[in-house]
């Protein structure tokens, strides 16, 4: 785990950063995309990505908190991902190889692993699958304040959402 006071925020992709379903613009109408070699490459294995938007990047870094990717993407999200959206190399949390799957009314596999790695610190976990019982879980096993933040996946990561979560993290500060 890593020591600090900087607020934690735990990052999913797809749904968040790469929208599902829904209509999306070709990457050459996204405003501030540049198809640039390196997208063009990363399109060619993976269509969706054209879905990722580089403002939401701006947007992520410009808040004050630690980010950290919280998805299954692993180290791909900072090979693939975090170039795209101008993002540094973030922490990667590791999942367990026996993580379950969901069931319906219980907490998501990820959200004991994102308790244990905040380890007490405040966070926000930025995901399109948080449920209120990923909350209740979280409110009765985390220690310092975290905000499950659930993100429309057929819209991904919007202008409110980010508006959202830094008034929650300038509420929250550590002095």
């Amino acid at each position: 785990m890593r020591a600090g006071n900087r607020p934690l925020l735990f990052l999913d992709v797809d749904g968040p950063l790469i929208p599902i379903g829904g209509h999306h613009d070709a990457v050459d109408d996204r405003p501030g995309h540049r198809l640039t070699p390196a997208l063009a490459r990363a399109l060619a294995s993976n269509p969706l990505l054209y879905r990722l938007d580089p403002r939401r990047g701006r947007w992520l870094a410009a808040l004050p908190c630690e980010l950290v990717w919280a998805t299954t993407w692993m180290a791909d999200a900072n090979e693939v991902i975090g170039p795209l959206l101008g993002l540094p190399e973030l922490p990667i949390v590791q999942w367990p190889e026996d993580a379950d799957d969901d069931q319906p009314g219980l907490v998501h596999w990820k959200t004991r692993g994102l308790v244990d790695w905040a380890a007490g610190r405040c966070s926000v976990w930025i995901d399109d699958e948080v449920t209120d019982a990923d909350r209740r879980w979280v409110d009765a096993h985390h220690t310092a304040p975290a905000l499950l933040h659930h993100v429309d996946p057929r819209r991904g990561l919007t202008r409110d959402d980010i508006d959202t979560i830094n008034s929650w993290l300038i509420h929250f500060r550590p002095a």
